[in-house]
């Protein structure tokens, strides 16, 4: 079983801006990372707010620049999935690939996208159901289709998607947006945007492919059917903590509980990024939570 000092869970921007520290500090350290190194900033387009980049950086190329930079400085790199983690001295984690041993933990799994939990959703996932409009929106080039959400993702997923497709229907249980005021303004500017206001969808309608949704106005209780090719749900997030059940403190919506240190209720174990509590879940905000847990970790093994 392979030992390290550190062991950091997650490959975005926390994850790998901690990775970054601790190399350059000298820990010996290894990062396990399930998927695509950048979390869910590899799905933006654009990132125009990550200081820096004055004409704006893709998501992609970002994550990519994090990734060469962790390596450069010696970061070791696990392409595997965490399925156990066990608390000790030393801590435990074991993955779909080996086992490891750690003295110090950062959990930097980021967070996933929220699930309407209707009929048709898992069903026709894949086949007009999207949680990534960037990913997929050229494959409804001049089609109908409809975002659910009224946040800063929704606004950003039909910004994109207006630019492939004929219509965009934003449907929103409120009555006004969540999202930023610039956000705002760009969505009002855009013709081919369509609000349905104080509406949420009761089932997406179809077998082999999306043929439209079935909706409800949640003011006056009335059903009406909206015709389209593609739903994109963008209705929030929810942070990837199913394996830290019982094993420390998480808040009521599955997050982790921190100090200002980024150190958990469990010794020797911290977290950052979009999986603890109270994060604005941006990557500025994310690449100072992994700065600190890795300076954090580094003051807890050396004493």
């Amino acid at each position: 079983m392979a030992k390290y000092e550190l062991l950091i869970v997650g490959g975005g921007p926390a994850g790998l801006t901690a990775g970054l520290y601790a190399s350059r500090s000298g820990l010996k350290s290894l990062l396990v990372e399930r998927g695509l190194f950048g979390g869910q900033m590899v799905n933006a387009t654009l990132v125009e707010n990550y200081p820096g980049f004055p004409e704006g950086i893709s998501g992609f190329d970002l994550g990519s620049f994090m990734h060469q930079q962790a390596l450069r400085q010696g970061l070791e790199i696990a392409a595997a999935e965490v399925t156990q983690l066990l608390p000790g001295q030393p801590h435990r984690v074991l993955t779909s690939e080996d086992s490891f041993e750690a003295e110090a933990i950062i959990i930097a799994t980021g967070s996933e996208y929220r699930k309407l939990g209707v009929p048709g959703e898992e069903k026709l996932l894949g086949k007009g159901v999207s949680y990534c409009a960037t990913c997929d929106g050229p494959l409804f080039r001049d089609q109908e289709v409809a975002v659910i959400g009224g946040g800063d993702t929704a606004i950003t997923d039909a910004l994109e998607l207006a630019q492939h497709c004929r219509k965009v229907h934003l449907i929103h249980r409120r009555d006004e947006l969540r999202a930023g005021e610039v956000l705002q303004r760009r969505a009002s500017a855009q013709p081919k945007l369509e609000f349905v206001w104080n509406t949420v969808v009761d089932e997406i309608l179809g077998e082999d492919k999306v043929k439209g949704l079935r909706l409800r106005n949640v003011k006056t209780n009335q059903p009406s059917s909206l015709m389209v090719n593609g739903v994109f749900v963008a209705v929030g997030l929810k942070p990837n903590s199913q394996l830290l059940a019982n094993l420390m403190e998480l808040s009521e919506t599955g997050h982790v509980i921190t100090d200002a240190l980024m150190a958990t209720s469990t010794n020797g174990i911290f977290a950052a990024g979009d999986v603890r509590q109270n994060s604005p879940r941006q990557i500025a905000t994310a690449v100072g939570d992994g700065a600190t847990a890795a300076m954090s970790a580094f003051r807890y093994l050396r004493g």
